[in-house]
């Protein structure tokens, strides 16, 4: 069993042991030196966004060239500079040390692998560490459990299959929290007929196409390679088009792919899209054939607005889209089953809608960024707990 968390409806009203009526507030800062902004860094702002709303001291360390940066300057939030080159970047190690002993902040959250290996040097600061997990792969098995068992004082994992991962990988479950990421439910939205009509305009996609999009980053992890063998198996059937968002280094390698089945009239690499909310305005369907997941937050905003997803079942998307309900679950690496569910999907108008309609409510309920803040932040305040009884102090 993975070890849960008090969850708080408003995360603002959690009372201290000395006065029921007190809102304590914390000092937290995230740490993520990555330069683009993929999903994880998606979250990281929108829960930092989320925490300074909420009136706590809510910071974040991170690297002055990226787009975090630049997203994070842009919505107010105060950001120290740390350009991590890898694991064992020992003078970033130090700087990161000046920058906590300087600011001694409550809680430092490390939100990526690179952040983590720098956990072992941020000790001794009076700070609870926790650190984020996001992929459903095994980590090492030599290194996992002094990095996540010993050098943090919590770990959350955002699906039960990265939680599975971690505890093959000897991470003690006890030490694990399951915190699904979250997504805007307001800006990530069903789209008025006007909003969807200009969307597609936009995007050149006619009156009775159905159209499939998916967003995520052009690598073999993500599978692109079957979505597109699957449009090719569906050349005769019907008006569609497939849209992908995404960069990355198999770009030519699925352009090439492409030709190679004659349909590049059909299927299009977008490039990087900043923002995906127009493409999945213009959707009827959304795909994400991925091999590795941790959960898929692309897929999450889909749901959120009000498209069935195809998904593979893998990592946390399996708990995310309820097969038959919200989407269907196809076999990862499977093009034939990735053509059915788009026949299967493309053949009712109605089916499509329902399926939606039910994506978007499960969202709504569990895959909230209100929610994943509140319950972050529940976590948050029992590390804090625990850390400050442990050194004989009061929390």
């Amino acid at each position: 069993m993975t070890q849960t968390v008090r969850d708080y409806d408003d995360p603002i009203q959690v009372p201290t042991e000395h006065n029921p009526n007190e809102v304590p507030k914390l000092s937290i800062v995230g740490v993520d030196p990555e330069l683009g902004l993929a999903g994880g860094e998606t979250q990281v702002l929108g829960l930092t966004i989320a925490l300074a709303g909420a009136g706590h001291r809510a910071e974040l360390i991170c690297d002055p060239a990226g787009r975090l940066w630049e997203r994070a300057i842009a919505a107010g939030i105060k950001c120290h500079p740390l350009h991590i080159r890898n694991a064992i970047d020992l003078a970033a190690g130090v700087k990161l040390r000046a920058i906590l002993k300087r600011e001694r902040y409550d809680v430092v959250h490390f939100h990526t692998s690179r952040a983590h290996s720098m956990a072992p040097l941020a000790r001794s600061f009076g700070s609870t560490l926790i650190v984020t997990r996001r992929m459903d792969y095994r980590p090492n098995r030599v290194f996992a459990p002094f990095l996540f068992n010993r050098a943090v004082d919590g770990v959350i994992a955002i699906s039960g299959g990265v939680a599975d991962s971690l505890a093959a990988a000897g991470v003690d479950r006890q030490r694990i929290t399951v915190v699904h990421s979250g997504v805007d439910c307001d800006r990530f939205g069903p789209p008025t007929g006007e909003e969807r009509a200009d969307a597609r305009r936009a995007l050149g996609i006619s009156d009775g196409e159905v159209l499939i999009s998916s967003v995520g980053a052009l690598e073999q992890r993500k599978g692109h390679r079957y979505l597109i063998e699957a449009i090719g198996a569906l050349a005769a059937r019907g008006k569609f088009k497939c849209l992908i968002a995404g960069q990355g280094s198999i770009h030519k390698i699925l352009q090439g792919e492409i030709a190679v089945i004659r349909s590049l009239d059909r299927i299009k690499l977008l490039g990087r899209v900043d923002d995906p909310r127009e493409l999945l305005w213009a959707s009827d369907i959304f795909a994400m054939p991925s091999l590795k997941e941790g959960l898929g937050v692309a897929a999450l905003e889909a749901m959120a607005s009000a498209l069935p997803v195809i998904a593979s079942d893998v990592g946390g998307l399996r708990e995310a889209v309820e097969d038959g309900r919200t989407g269907i679950i196809v076999p990862p690496a499977n093009a034939s089953a990735i053509t059915s569910a788009i026949v299967r999907l493309t053949e009712s108008a109605e089916l499509r809608l329902q399926m939606g309609a039910a994506a978007r409510a499960r969202v709504v309920e569990n895959y909230s960024m209100k929610t994943m803040a509140a319950r972050t932040l529940a976590l948050y305040r029992d590390s804090v707990r625990t850390t400050r009884e442990h050194r004989g102090g009061i929390a």
